[in-house]
């Protein structure tokens, strides 16, 4: 099949607009490749540093008897995701001494959980510590000493800043190596209604603790469809896992197979020096990342950062190529929060390999990109089984499930549910796939905010009775750092239900499990020190129209009003130590401070 036209016109067009970047960045990496740290060029005194802890493996290491790989892990047993992580390195330098390499755990990132942090001072340091993880990562990489690299990390923020430091030593091998999703625990459904309950004060905290606990209940990533299983589900398209080892769960001996088969894949690509992660990750793996996040659902904290691992490889996107793409992309998967049933579910009717497949047949996917994990994009359409102690991929040609996925011909909706928003009050970015039609549209009085806690301190006032565009405003990443808002989601849900027209506008984030309430989120420039945002007034008439892609204070010339006072730096819960991270740029560019401050230096 034929690539969709205006797939290939969107990356033609990126290509074109990253030309120089791109091949800056390539240039680079080839440079690093040829006159760059590496074990033989060590002086001894610092080899001998990098092999004294090394045990068993000291030998080979010292003799360079082959590839050694370097081991970056985001295990803490905190984050339920990472916690099967903790055996991860002591399994792998087995695995690696099975094919005469060797693996060192060369550093380890920190991994935060949004879903702890929801709605607390600590989700200022969300999306910052993309930025710290992507520092970390380049700390660890920075010795010298490894051929390959497994980059051990599932969630939010760390696979993306895993990436973007990974890309800075894009001339060596990596795969991302994951651990998969926890057991299916209380039922997506109920576990939202006890939450609107809550809000309305019908349960007590109690009752929501209980199903709070048996929804996320062991070792593994959550189960709905977020940012952390979207992640995973664009590492798969951009080659960059064995394929298809994102959603098996943990503890499992498929699950240990997998590891196994990256840690031999990355010997025999440190051995070969094929397929460096600065040739996988092209224009094209990132179009195809794309394509997913689109045809699957996936989170909208994607639109920020997507921008920012393409930018780390000298790759330019923007939200009008995401707009774009969608028009082209169908949806073809209902995972909760878009649908009753998650990640489990999903795979069960055939994950990956299905979507890749459906894709694929249909023009929808760049089949002729450079992988990491196996060798053609066709491996993906296969779902690993374990076949005695060999793994073998079975094809996953036909959905399991039509309730969660269909083919690219008999979607659920002829479009990716990503459109972006402009107007007198900026751009932003609104996710469709999860709201019903008839609230695409909303065209109603502001209720302004500058912080969260007092959208719920109006609630229970009894003072958002009728219907309302909630304006959130200050959130964007120089003014806190862009936390998630999703403690909102239950609130604005019983307004809704209550049959008020309800939507909200910020310049924060929601987080990938936001759903039925239209959101125009990311929108840029933000409030801080003067954007529109910071001039619209309580009573101001805001139009939401994902339709056509406004977002406007209707009727209102702003430019005259002065910008409303905005909170001063947060402080407290380490955010202090974050400031020079505020100096981020916009959304859209991927709200990130060390991009920034690169480009700059390099300009």
């Amino acid at each position: 099949m034929s690539l969709n036209p205006i797939i290939a016109r969107v990356t033609d067009r990126i290509i074109e607009r990253s030309r120089p970047t791109r091949r800056r960045y390539l240039d680079l990496m080839a440079e690093q490749k040829e006159r760059g740290i590496n074990r033989p060029s060590l002086s001894c005194g610092n080899f001998a540093h990098g092999f004294a802890g090394a045990g068993p493996d000291q030998e080979a290491i010292r003799d360079l008897k082959g590839p050694n790989i370097a081991i970056v892990t985001a295990y803490n047993d905190m984050l339920s995701a990472h916690a099967p992580y903790g055996r991860y390195p002591d399994q792998m330098k087995i695995f690696a001494r099975e094919v005469g390499a060797t693996a060192q755990v060369a550093g380890g990132v920190p991994a935060m959980c949004d879903g702890v942090t929801q709605g607390q001072a600590g989700m200022d340091l969300s999306l910052f510590s993309r930025d710290v993880i992507a520092m970390s990562t380049a700390v660890a990489l920075s010795h010298g000493m490894f051929e390959a690299v497994a980059l051990l990390g599932i969630c939010d923020k760390i696979v993306p800043g895993l990436l973007i430091g990974a890309l800075r030593f894009g001339h060596l091998p990596m795969l991302l190596v994951p651990g998969g999703p926890m057991p299916s625990g209380l039922s997506n459904k109920e576990k939202q209604r006890i939450r609107q309950l809550y809000a309305e004060g019908k349960v007590g905290k109690d009752e929501l603790l209980n199903a709070e606990a048996a929804s996320y209940h062991s070792s593994g990533t959550c189960t709905f469809y977020g940012t952390a299983n979207s992640n995973q589900m664009m590492m798969e398209l951009m080659g960059l896992h064995i394929p298809n080892a994102a959603f098996v769960n943990p503890g499992t001996p498929l699950r240990q197979a997998l590891t196994r088969a990256a840690v031999h894949r990355l010997a025999d690509l440190g051995r070969s020096s094929e397929r460096p992660l600065a040739t996988v990750v092209d224009e094209k793996a990132i179009v195809n990342a794309m394509i997913g996040l689109l045809a699957t659902g996936g989170s909208t904290n994607h639109t920020i950062h997507l921008p920012a691992m393409a930018r780390a490889a000298g790759i330019y996107i923007d939200w009008e190529d995401f707009e774009e793409l969608s028009s082209a992309v169908p949806l073809i998967a209902r995972v909760y929060p878009n649908g009753s049933k998650d990640v489990n579910d999903f795979q069960q009717a055939g994950g990956m390999a299905f979507v890749t497949y459906a894709l694929l047949r249909e023009g929808l996917l760049h089949a002729d990109t450079v992988t990491a994990g196996a060798d053609v994009m066709d491996a993906w359409i296969g779902n690993p089984e374990l076949h005695g102690d060999e793994l073998v991929w079975k094809p996953a040609e036909e959905s399991g499930d039509i309730d969660i996925l269909r083919p690219a011909s008999d979607p659920f909706q002829s479009d990716g549910g990503l459109k972006l928003l402009r107007g007198n009050l900026g751009r932003g970015v609104i996710k469709t796939s999860a709201v019903d039609p008839e609230r695409h549209f909303i065209e109603a009085p502001a209720r302004c905010f500058s912080d969260q806690n007092q959208v719920l301190d109006a609630f229970k006032a009894g003072e958002l009775t009728g219907d309302v565009v909630v304006v959130v405003r200050f959130q964007g990443p120089r003014a806190n750092g862009m936390p998630e808002l999703h403690k909102l989601v239950p609130t604005l849900g019983v307004l809704q239900d209550r049959g008020q027209k309800v939507a909200l506008v910020t310049d924060g984030r929601m987080s990938g499990a936001s759903g039925k309430v239209p959101a125009a989120i990311h929108v840029s420039p933000e409030a801080l020190p003067d954007g529109p945002l910071a001039r619209v007034r309580d009573g101001d008439v805001i139009r939401v129209d994902a339709r056509t892609g406004v977002l406007e204070a209707v009727g209102i010339d702003l430019s005259p009003r002065s910008p409303a006072n905005s909170p001063p730096p947060p402080v407290g819960t380490g955010r202090e130590l974050f400031a020079l991270m505020r100096q981020a740029d916009e959304a859209e560019r991927g709200a990130s401070a060390i991009l920034a401050a690169m480009e700059t230096e390099q300009a």
